[in-house]
């Protein structure tokens, strides 16, 4: 597999024009990735309407020990399902390390966790994944409709979400404001 390949643990931005509103100004963070396909956790964009205690309640779970936080828009595959990311500092029956730099869980014993005080300190809700066949995001980064960067876990913890794309390329050294859509032709 060329060079592209294997990105566990890092952020995809969206490029100008990727051609698919769903993902305009996306950031992904990649959880899996192998010859088979990948898959990723959107961290860009908030579902509107939507917090955390929102989500507790429908599980029945109490809200008074953890402050509400909105839920993201984690992709567009499996939308009414639910995945945690989330600092290293806890684990439950299906977290998994996401190359050392923070963990995965898609189970409600994270958020029963969360409700009761005892789960990680730092973590992400989000509905949904981004997910790829086997060489369809190679074919894409390929074909410019996504930038690869290293993962920093605060993008996902300390930085707004709305502010997630242009600081992702900002501090690759990338001045988001200087991107183009399309290229013109000579």
């Amino acid at each position: 597999m060329d060079n592209t390949a294997f990105l566990v643990g890092q952020f995809l931005l969206a490029m100008p024009g990727i051609g698919d509103p769903r993902f305009e100004h996306a950031v992904i963070a990649i959880c899996a990735h192998d010859e088979n396909g990948a898959m990723g956790v959107g961290i860009g964009n908030e579902v509107d309407g939507l917090g955390l205690h929102d989500l507790l309640r429908q599980f029945e779970l109490r809200t008074d020990l953890v402050p509400d936080r909105p839920v993201h828009l984690g992709g567009p595959v499996e939308p009414r399902r639910g995945f945690v990311l989330h600092s290293k500092d806890w684990g439950g029956q299906d977290t998994i390390d996401v190359a050392g730099r923070w963990s995965l869980s898609g189970t409600i014993d994270v958020l029963r966790a969360i409700a009761e005080g005892v789960g990680p300190q730092q973590f992400l809700v989000a509905l949904g994944f981004a997910g790829w066949e086997g060489g369809q995001l190679e074919g894409e980064l390929s074909g410019n409709g996504w930038f690869n960067t290293a993962a920093d876990p605060s993008l996902i913890y300390d930085v707004p979400a709305a502010d997630r794309w242009s600081h992702g390329f900002t501090s690759a050294g990338i001045d988001p404001r200087l991107l183009v859509s399309s290229a013109g032709t000579a």
